[in-house]
């Protein structure tokens, strides 16, 4: 039992983290290896392990309070920040109640779709999240080991780049993929219809956590569909329709990103069959095809596929490029932070440097050369804006310029793609670590070579399940010399920035 000070946040600022991802990690590593050799019965026991962890539940707490995107998004009950105390107290709860656990119900925010359609996100409470957190760190290993290669949605050290080289490899003049086909596949309302049954069926897991899962998706369920569905907004919904899909690549050569997949064709390859074997894999599971949405297209024709547009020139060259709605929406966000009045210039710079970076290092791998997507005309109009509304020299508005569209490198499809069906639980810290720091550029990437891809404060290798931050030591972030830069764990982040408050 974790002994501490409920009056300050020093009792929840100085656990052992570094101790207790390792922990967690070694529980995780041996339940992966238990299935890689078939030993389902291991697995469970360790499973249960990981239930009872006092380090797997401040984790998943932390996890769910701290660190997740939506950690402001309240559920039903109202509560979207937890004191120091109240980590504790859920902690607490996850022990007593994570054997038998109970959801509570979810709370509906609709979300516009682009073909004007409604998404209905179903948000758990804090305390459901974290039980979902806690049960994900469980079954993750366990699927890791049997989760096709080419899935690279929603896991553990894959992403949407590795899918993105995988076209790029599959589809480049050296295998002649002008000549072939691509079959852009759309499932209908997949994580509104997956089978409950597809799911528990595959679940590798002891009965209490099957149990918590079943609990999970009844939560959310829709009144006409009683056995189909897994809310979205969930922390383990993503790992739950991987489960169910997995396998579905082996029908025929493609390449998957969660319920988004590009099926590739060469030139002799029946299409209907295709088509007919997958309506009857996903039949089993609840799901159809979307007759509408889905497409065959000549790779010279070009489709577009998580956010890029992908097309083969007749010449037989590949190209990537941001797709035309992905560059939309994009310059929307641009426009609608150099257009408002409610702040300055300054403000406006530093509202749009994580949105155009975050744009660049996502298309780092694209062909980003052209006047549109060097975003040249775009920042010409922002440049306008920061003289008209600056009081200071020109020299000054082109500082501020530079400050809110920040380069980035690009290398066109020189991406490393992810070794067959390696995953970070096999234990190959190196690796990882490594291919970790390859996803940063600038000031990040040179302070991860030279701290040999450590975090400077808790001192572990940065894997795949945190982020990076970049920590400026004398707290001035216009001090950007390298001796002040060092690279740190989103999470050791916080907690720097958390004692200088308290101090």
């Amino acid at each position: 039992m974790i002994r501490h000070s409920r009056n300050t946040s020093e009792s929840w600022k100085t656990l052992p983290w570094k101790k207790f991802r390792r922990n967690l990690f070694r529980l995780q590593r041996r339940i992966y290896k238990a299935v890689c050799v078939g030993d389902h019965r291991k697995a469970k026991s360790l499973q249960k392990l990981i239930l009872k962890s006092t380090s797997a539940r401040l984790l998943a707490v932390r996890q769910v309070s701290q660190l997740n995107a939506g950690k402001k998004t309240p559920g039903i009950d109202g509560i979207a920040k937890l004191t120091f105390e109240q980590r504790f107290e859920m902690s607490e709860e996850l022990l007593r109640n994570s054997r038998n656990w109970q959801h509570q119900g979810l709370r509906e925010i609709p979300i516009p779709k682009k073909d004007g359609k409604i998404r209905i996100l179903k948000v758990p409470t804090m305390v459901d999240r974290a039980w979902q957190c806690l049960v994900k760190y469980a079954l993750e290993p366990a699927h890791e080991a049997t989760f096709h290669a080419r899935s690279y949605g929603f896991r553990t050290g894959r992403g949407a780049h590795d899918a993105q080289k995988f076209l790029f490899d599959n589809l480049n003049s050296r295998v002649n993929g002008k000549n072939k086909r691509v079959i852009e596949l759309d499932i209908e309302k997949c994580f509104d219809r997956i089978s409950h049954s597809a799911i528990m069926d595959r679940l590798i897991a002891p009965s209490s956590i099957k149990q918590g899962i079943f609990r999970c998706l009844k939560a959310g369920v829709n009144p006409e569909f009683p056995e189909q569905g897994t809310p979205q907004g969930g922390v383990a919904s993503p790992l739950l329709a991987n489960i169910a899909l997995n396998g579905i690549e082996d029908i025929h050569h493609s390449v998957r990103y969660a319920d988004d997949m590009v099926i590739i064709l060469k030139p002799n390859e029946n299409a209907e069959q295709v088509l007919e074997k997958i309506s009857q894999f996903l039949a089993e599971r609840g799901m159809n095809i979307s007759e509408k949405k889905t497409k065959l297209t000549a790779t010279t024709d070009g489709f577009d596929f998580l956010g890029w547009h992908f097309k083969v020139q007749t010449n037989g060259k590949f190209r990537c490029v941001p797709s035309v709605d992905n560059f939309k929406k994009f310059r929307q966000k641009v426009k609608a932070v150099v257009n408002n009045s409610n702040y300055g210039a300054k403000a406006k710079a530093l509202k749009l440097a994580p949105i155009v970076r975050g744009w660049r290092n996502y298309h780092r791998y694209c062909k980003m050369d052209g006047s549109r997507l060097s975003l040249y005309h775009i920042q010409q109009r922002a440049y306008k804006v920061f003289n008209k509304e600056s009081s200071q020299t020109r020299h000054s508005s082109k500082k501020l310029l530079d400050k809110a569209f920040p380069s980035v490198p690009y290398s066109e499809n020189k991406h490393i793609l992810v070794k067959g069906t390696k995953s970070p639980f096999d234990g190959n810290i190196t690796y990882w670590s490594q291919r970790n720091s390859k996803l940063y550029d600038g000031e990040t990437s040179v302070a991860l070579k030279r701290q040999n891809h450590t975090c400077a404060v808790c001192g572990l290798k940065f894997l795949t399940d945190e982020r990076v931050h970049l920590h400026h030591a004398d707290g001035n972030h216009a001090n950007s010399k390298r001796n002040n830069l060092t690279a740190v764990h989103e999470s050791c982040h916080d907690y720097l920035h958390m004692s200088k408050s308290v101090s």
